[in-house]
């Protein structure tokens, strides 16, 4: 599987968001590109730390989420953790370049360090996470057409 920490599965991605439109409309759900973005922002941020949200007890065992969340298609409109839904507007460019600044540092993390535990899943890996955040850009770039 592809991790963010992969140069050209991070170009790929720094391409698309950088093709990203503040005006385009998703192909499903109801965020538009800037709380997106801030979404994308807030889980990249927390994968390393730097912000700390409540730990969410998930629906099945957190082996069992993690399996299915690594390994399966994800579905459309998939509920979310609260601490990741973005209830306001934000500045599209701000948040686009906080992205490329929040992914450039998350990719320079060595794989092998120590992680964040992950409010869902619990202990994750280093590529664990690298995989999960790579899936997760691409889930919602893929929204928005790019």
């Amino acid at each position: 599987m592809p991790l963010l920490h992969d140069r050209p599965v991070r170009q790929s991605i720094e391409t698309r968001l950088r093709a990203l439109r503040a005006d385009v409309t998703p192909r499903w759900g109801k965020m538009a590109p800037d709380q997106m973005l801030w979404h994308v922002n807030r889980a990249l941020a927390v994968a390393m730390g730097d912000v700390q949200v409540d730990s969410q007890r998930p629906p099945l065992p957190r082996p069992v989420m993690k399996f299915l969340v690594l390994k399966m298609p994800w579905p459309k409109n998939a509920p979310t953790n609260p601490a990741f839904v973005a209830k306001d507007r934000y500045d599209f460019e701000a948040e686009r370049g906080r992205c490329l600044t929040l992914i450039e540092k998350f990719s320079q993390k060595p794989l092998d360090g120590v992680w964040q535990e992950h409010p869902f899943f619990g202990r994750m890996t280093g590529s664990e996470l690298s995989q999960l955040q790579a899936r997760h850009l691409d889930h919602h770039l893929t929204q928005f057409g790019v």
